[in-house]
């Protein structure tokens, strides 16, 4: 069974709807390079799948070792270089709790830089990873 399937649906929009689930996500070019930038591009998803791969990586050891981690946000910023078009850098910043013992931080942050995305993305994207511990 595949993944997803997905169309375009012009005006350089795509809509993908996950096989499993029937959930459905929208892309937008942005606007420096031709769209309106209403939705994700396919780059912002990347970077966002980047995020997402190494919180949940991070959630299955926590749940492991009894540590709740509900509430942990973070942001993405996405830096994209030029000539060829491509995302250059992806930086990460996690905002978890100030409870975490230095030996659970350690775990968690190794954890999160060996997420499936993270080791699938070319290396010659830098991955910036901060982790701020804040109660």
């Amino acid at each position: 069974m595949s993944t997803a399937t997905a169309r375009y649906a012009g005006q350089l929009r795509t809509e993908a709807t996950h096989t499993a689930s029937g959930t459905t996500i929208h892309t937008d070019a942005p606007v420096d390079n031709h769209g309106r930038g209403e939705a994700f591009s396919p780059t912002d998803l990347v970077s966002a799948a980047l995020g997402s791969c190494m919180m949940t990586i991070m959630g299955i050891v926590a749940e492991r070792q009894g540590l709740d981690l509900t509430g942990v946000t973070w942001s993405v910023t996405k830096h994209m270089a030029a000539d060829p078009r491509r995302i250059s850098e992806i930086e990460v910043a996690f905002q978890m709790p100030a409870a975490l013992s230095p030996k659970e931080r350690t775990t968690l942050e190794n954890a999160a830089r060996t997420c499936p995305v993270a080791l699938s993305l070319n290396p010659e994207i830098r991955q910036s990873v901060q982790f701020s511990y804040e109660a």
